[in-house]
């Protein structure tokens, strides 16, 4: 007997889609088999619908790609509902992941009461939601390793956004993996601040405020090697030059 999906499981399986480079949209992905283990679905059954997702994906027929057509016409209304308003589609699939779990929104996301101290509960979750899926974009995308040193180590990882989440004209862009770099701390920090930049070729600059430390040890370190050096790009959605450029002339200029 046939098992329909719900809305709820294709709603989360969305959510994974999103956060996954094409090419890991299998049934061996460790992110693939423990949504299945906890919807309750086969790793083949998930995998067959994300392959789905990607058959609606313009990004992916684009590149001349393809995902699986069977199955399709289950996928494409929530693909239509979601596709271009992922904060929603992140915080609903949140939701029904910590109603998968049996759990509060709050315990899902690693929330405690601290957190909501003096701030408005609806958005410290959003916030948290935000976050957590645009890191998972972006580490899945650069394959956890810095993009400029290729240090490998997860939880010594930021996924940089290119133009800040503050910034209130691109607030379409937050939660795009275009807008986003895995960086370690030290270039994470300096690339936010404007101290370093990167080219629309993909190549690292050091602010002329940086370059006049240059006769310290810690510059000698860990900045000359890096002056000019292209990054290391990821599988999926390269950093948009649009958006590179934005940060040369708003928050690279300034420190020059």
């Amino acid at each position: 007997m046939s098992n329909p999906w719900t809305r709820e499981e294709l709603i989360v399986t969305l959510a994974l889609y999103f956060q996954l480079p094409f090419g890991r949209l299998n049934h061996t992905t460790k992110e693939v088999i423990d949504l299945a283990h906890l919807i309750g679905r086969s790793e083949n059954s998930v995998a067959i619908r994300l392959s789905n997702f990607a058959s609606c994906d313009p990004y992916i027929i684009n590149s001349g790609r393809h995902g699986m057509v069977g199955g399709i016409s289950i996928c494409r209304p929530i693909w239509d509902e979601y596709a271009f308003n992922k904060e929603k589609l992140f915080l609903e699939a949140e939701s029904y992941l910590a109603s998968f779990k049996q759990e509060t929104i709050e315990k899902h996301l690693g929330l405690q009461d601290k957190d909501f101290e003096g701030k408005e509960r609806t958005a410290v979750i959003k916030q948290r939601v935000n976050q957590s899926a645009f890191r998972a974009m972006i580490l899945n995308n650069y394959d956890s390793c810095c993009a400029i040193t290729g240090l490998n180590i997860p939880g010594l990882l930021i996924a940089s956004h290119i133009i800040p989440w503050r910034d209130k004209v691109y607030t379409r862009e937050r939660l795009n993996p275009e807008n986003g770099i895995c960086l370690s701390p030290l270039y994470d920090k300096a690339f936010d601040t404007g101290l370093i930049g990167i080219t629309t070729d993909y190549e690292v600059i050091l602010s002329k405020e940086l370059v006049e430390h240059s006769g310290e040890d810690f510059f000698k370190e860990f900045f000359s090697p890096i002056n000019h050096k292209k990054i290391t790009l990821p599988e999926e959605h390269k950093p948009n030059p649009v958006f590179l450029q934005y940060h040369l002339n708003k928050i690279f200029a300034p420190h020059n």
